[in-house]
């Protein structure tokens, strides 16, 4: 299994001042935002990257007793039976209290926690791409193309749902750019 670092989302006490100085200073762009629950929490998706829809989020839940920020810290694999495989690992695993197969509808992922409770996300992309935030749940005993059958019929009808190649070629990813001062 090949598996790569991907992003890693944060919890934050300000979200607009994070956004800006993210923005701002490295260059990053606004990828997607939206609600994370009925409450009304914010989640901020952002990107310098033309093949990353986000590479940091930031989550407008951290309170004043927060010993940390981290939400949770992402890796890619490159296949359903990759993601498959890790939810049979960590839910053989006695040191794994609990394992949550999500599917964001542009991902397949499975979340969990490491033995000091730092969130980890284990994640393969599908073919699509929804607009965030988005998760649903998905069945790991499925077979893999009833996995992404499954995904395609509970996000086709979401906004902006399309093949991640026609949501590239349409220029909607963010661009870096970097100025000099």
């Amino acid at each position: 299994m090949n598996i790569r670092w991907s992003h890693c989302v944060l919890r934050v006490r300000d979200l607009d001042a994070m956004v800006s100085f993210y923005c701002d200073v490295l260059g990053f762009a606004v990828a997607d935002r939206g609600p994370l629950g009925p409450d009304g929490t914010q989640i901020v998706f952002l990107s310098g990257s033309s093949s990353d829809h986000h590479q940091i989020a930031f989550a407008a839940v951290r309170g004043p007793e927060d010993a940390t920020s981290l939400e949770h810290n992402a890796f890619r694999v490159d296949s359903i039976a990759d993601v498959k495989e890790m939810f049979a690992r960590v839910t053989a695993d006695p040191r794994v209290k609990a394992a949550a197969p999500l599917t964001h509808g542009n991902a397949i992922s499975v979340y969990f926690a490491d033995p000091e409770g730092n969130g980890i996300e284990i994640f393969c992309d599908t073919p699509w791409h929804v607009q965030q935030p988005q998760a649903r749940g998905w069945d790991p005993s499925k077979s893999d193309d009833d996995v992404l059958a499954s995904v395609e019929a509970d996000f086709r009808n979401e906004p902006e749902f399309m093949p991640m190649e026609r949501y590239r070629q349409n220029g909607r990813r963010p661009s870096v750019r970097v100025e000099e001062k």
